[in-house]
């Protein structure tokens, strides 16, 4: 089994002891259990990360650790953000920890027109706070040690200019009466920033679908089944990654 992933603010640029405490801490002793002698791992989620060997553990939420040379991973290319239109319930939430645990790169929650979840005052940064959450927990259960980024909400105008700096972009489009490309056979980039958009359970409005077009999507479609918006962004995460080797 791989050693555990456990977050903290910043990392020592070398070799040393190294105490874990707080939450993260009282994870380790009180719930992980580890003792003595074993191993885990250290990330700031930003890519700096470093192996770390159990010394000893104190009390309930403390846990001393001799720290290994510090590294950093570099950037995934190309880069993956999916645009997922906000979910119904706990949908959001969901579908973030799946996208995460794949291995995409970014996630722009997006409040698209046919949305009936709304992000709004307190109860959008309440939302944001969980999605953000999510990732991170997801990007330690696997073993991550660069966690996907979670920008706030977007308008649909902010898509369409963030599909405009894409190498390519595509809107996941369920219509069998528009037409579309299969995203298994799209030509893709291989560096560079990769856009896909994920619409609400009431489909990407035509108005939306015209904007990001000229702003330099085109529709893909995964299959002959339909996805949910929960799952979709995951599905098509999975083949972007096999197809451009990042999983090779």
């Amino acid at each position: 089994m791989t050693a555990p992933v456990f977050v903290v603010d910043e990392l020592p640029d070398s070799r040393s002891a190294f105490v874990l405490d707080g939450p993260e801490g009282r994870h380790a002793v009180s719930v992980r259990r580890l003792h003595a002698g074993e191993e885990v791992v250290l990330t700031d989620g930003a890519g700096r990360w470093a192996r770390g060997e159990v010394v000893t553990t104190e009390g309930r939420d403390r846990l001393v650790l001799s720290l290994g040379e510090v590294t950093e991973e570099p950037a995934e290319s190309p880069r993956i953000t999916v645009v997922q239109a906000l979910p119904k319930g706990d949908r959001g939430e969901l579908a973030v920890e799946t996208m995460t645990e794949t291995g995409v790169d970014a996630i722009v929650p997006w409040a698209a027109s046919r949305c009936i979840t709304q992000w709004k005052g307190e109860r959008g940064l309440k939302a944001l706070a969980k999605w953000r959450a999510t990732a991170r927990e997801a990007g330690k259960q696997s073993r991550r040690v660069r966690f996907p980024e979670v920008a706030e909400a977007s308008t649909t105008k902010q898509v369409a200019a963030l599909v405009a700096r894409a190498d390519f972009a595509a809107v996941l489009h369920e219509d069998r009466a528009y037409p579309s490309e299969p995203l298994a056979t799209a030509e893709l980039p291989s560096a560079g920033e990769i856009v896909l958009i994920v619409g609400p359970e009431g489909g990407v409005s035509p108005e939306e679908l015209a904007l990001f077009e000229e702003a330099g999507a085109k529709a893909h479609r995964l299959g002959r089944s339909v996805l949910r918006t929960s799952t979709a962004g995951t599905a098509a995460t999975a083949l972007l990654l096999g197809r451009t080797g990042r999983w090779s």
